[in-house]
């Protein structure tokens, strides 16, 4: 295992997706979803943990769930737990966490990846990462994965490649795309040479730094001047600063989309970023009538199908001639709404804040 290999795993979301069972004080990368017996966040470990060192892992995550990662995590040390103050989207938190690490390393290879994804293959995730790791330091390019799409998701961006590649399995990202309409989704689709965006990043610390410099050189600039309290005691009260002076600004927006030397790897390994409870629904095991229930125990139905169901374990429910239906209750909230309707959540969450203030959220 390579001690120059670093992995960043980010862990600051709230997951409002996914509310009523993700609060904003125990949001979803720290539960567990699909019923495995452990959270997002420590599966996401447990992967990294084939690629990485222990001790070369860092998780990103907002400082008030410090605690919370250290109680999923106990092999971490605190200067492993990277606490961002306020929340200013991926590119700051990222700049933060490849600044540490050349602190440490300015030999550093580095994968950043979201807590909160489901894989299925891992030996074939571990492959696949270990070569665009060798990849990006032979090339000193950044590289993302993108995901070979199998239906038109209106629910995921999408990276278009060009035949010009470097490997045979890294090619030039053309365009990014945020989430397109239907039609759109459909064309990429036939087009055949559109991927979808896993949000999974590779590079080398001097490559992204490099990237920084050139294409928000101002957040640059904020980080490079904390050269001196990385992995000190002082590293915390330069960080409350720092953020402050930050843009609200992604990494796909402020730096993939503008390098020049970006590049894709298209990759299959059972990915899913359990972005909705709909997602949850294709991949949970389902009865003969396709309904999938999480907590199996307390739930009866009759002349129900394709109902997503997830409840309290203590709680009966009776379901009766509901088809197609999410139902989830936790935290004295109970939500019902057709799951063709579920991407609605956000907004409902936006609007149970305005009504009720934080007490539901």
């Amino acid at each position: 295992m390579n001690k120059n290999n670093y992995a960043l795993i980010m862990a600051g979301g709230i997951g409002s997706r996914f509310w009523p069972v993700s609060r904003t004080t125990y949001p979803k990368q720290f539960l567990d979803v699909l019923g495995t017996g452990k959270s997002l966040i420590q599966n996401t470990f447990e992967r990294f943990k084939k690629i990485v060192p222990v001790e070369n892992i860092y998780i990103l995550t907002n400082e008030n769930y410090f605690d919370l990662v250290k109680e999923q995590l106990p092999e971490l040390i605190d200067n492993q737990i990277i606490g961002e103050p306020i929340m200013r989207n991926t590119a700051p938190c990222i700049a933060y966490g490849c600044y540490k690490i050349k602190q440490l390393n300015p030999d550093a290879q580095i994968v950043v990846a979201p807590s909160d994804h489901l894989i299925l293959e891992t030996e074939n995730f571990v492959n696949i990462i270990n070569t665009a790791l060798d990849a990006s330091k032979a090339h000193n390019c950044l590289i993302t994965l993108g995901i070979k799409p199998s239906r038109p998701d209106t629910g995921y961006g999408y990276i278009q490649y060009s035949e010009a590649s470097i490997e045979d399995n890294l090619h030039k990202v053309k365009t990014f795309t945020e989430k397109p309409s239907l039609e759109i989704a459909q064309t990429f689709l036939a087009s055949g040479d559109f991927l979808w965006n896993s949000g999974i990043f590779i590079w080398s610390v001097s490559a992204i730094i490099d990237a920084f410099d050139k294409h928000l050189s101002e957040m640059s600039e904020i980080f490079r001047s904390g050269k001196n309290h990385y992995n000190s005691a002082s590293e915390k009260d330069f960080i409350q600063s720092a953020f402050q002076r930050c843009t609200n600004i992604s990494i796909d927006y402020g730096i993939m989309e503008k390098a020049e030397n970006v590049y894709v790897m298209p990759s299959e390994f059972g990915w899913s970023d359990l972005g909705t409870w709909a997602s949850v629904y294709e991949l949970a095991e389902k009865d003969y009538v396709g309904n999938a229930v999480i907590n199996q125990e307390g739930v009866m139905m009759y002349n129900s199908s394709n109902c997503m169901v997830n409840v309290p374990k203590d709680k009966l429910v009776i379901l009766q001639d509901l088809h197609d239906f999410i139902v989830v209750e936790s935290n004295n909230t109970l939500m019902i709404c057709p799951r063709d309707k579920e991407q609605h959540v956000k907004q409902v969450v936006a609007d149970v804040k305005q009504k009720f203030g934080n007490k539901y959220i």
